[in-house]
């Protein structure tokens, strides 16, 4: 199957929802995430959500890209051959409930890649005052797909290298994956797909069984990056990225390693990963970026 590299810029057609308590509550609850500031309403300054809520606010439109791409060129087949490759999450705030938002989007990037088509899908998540709220860059491996050179419509954000030694840990949590997780995981958040869910279904793609969803794999790992180092304040977190390179099968144990410190004037960059019970990186080049504390404490 090949894609035209002249589709980069279509256009999403944009997608409003409002936001509630038990969304954003549940989906703390979905990792284990105790943190009072997820689930007591009781503070001044209200609830926040969950640094990695935001892949639940995209995914009606990312579960249905066949209804939101305004294309009639795009070869929708395509779509059959996709996995979460890569994401990238650029928090301008952290979402609250009562948030009124508008989803607006393109296709970014179509970038070659050995295993066939890198694709990139840029959402763009802004208030009911037009203020930004966040920006997601999900990258999609189109397995067998080409797209000839590739294209991309303006910057794409890169990730800063980490420039310590990667194979000396700073510190590493060890997580067991509860069997229920995928299912709790898909309750909670919305994020639906068989491949999760379904034994039979797993198994007819030649899956032992069913695999952990990648973006919880990654919101444990956030879990423990704020909880442990950014002082249990999620709103200091401004950035995530990650690749996706390997399956977390339940009942089995992960690994979060924290590989790498840099620390700025402003802010800190922490590096990270994710091992399955394998010794395999379920997650590689994880980052996230933590902002300097208001008393200007890091």
């Amino acid at each position: 199957m090949k894609l035209s590299p002249d589709l980069v810029g279509t256009l999403l057609t944009p997608y409003q929802t409002k936001i509630n308590w038990r969304e954003t509550t549940n989906y703390a609850a979905a990792i284990q995430d105790n943190n009072p500031v997820y689930f007591d309403d009781r503070a001044g300054q209200g609830l926040v959500s969950h640094p990695m809520f935001a892949v639940s606010v995209t995914w009606p439109v990312l579960s249905r890209l066949d209804k939101f791409i305004e294309s009639k060129h795009f070869p929708m087949e395509v779509l059959l051959t996709q996995v979460h490759y890569s994401e990238h999450l650029i928090l301008h705030r952290l979402i609250r409930p009562g948030d009124a938002l508008t989803l607006t989007g393109s296709l970014k990037a179509f970038l070659p890649h050995r295993a066939g088509t890198h694709a990139i899908i840029c959402l763009d998540a802004t208030d009911i005052n037009g203020a930004p709220v966040f920006t997601e860059y999900i990258g999609a491996m189109l397995r067998g797909v080409e797209c000839g050179q590739g294209r991309q419509s303006g910057q794409i954000p890169l990730v800063p290298e980490n420039i310590g030694p990667t194979d000396i840990f700073l510190w590493q949590s060890d997580i067991q994956i509860d069997p229920l997780e995928p299912y709790i995981y898909d309750g909670c958040t919305h994020i639906e797909f068989p491949i999760h869910t379904s034994p039979n279904f797993a198994e007819a793609v030649g899956l032992p069984g069913i695999i952990l969803q990648g973006t919880a794999t990654l919101a444990y790992a956030i879990r423990e990056m704020v909880n442990r180092e950014a002082g249990m304040d999620p709103e200091r977190i401004s950035e995530i990225a990650c690749h996706f390179t390997g399956m977390v099968y339940p009942g089995t144990q992960i690994k979060v390693c924290c590989t790498g410190k840099t620390s700025h004037p402003d802010h800190t960059d922490l590096f990270f990963e994710v091992h399955n019970n394998e010794t395999q990186k379920a997650i590689r080049n994880g980052y996230i970026k933590i902002k300097r504390r208001k008393n200007g404490d890091l």
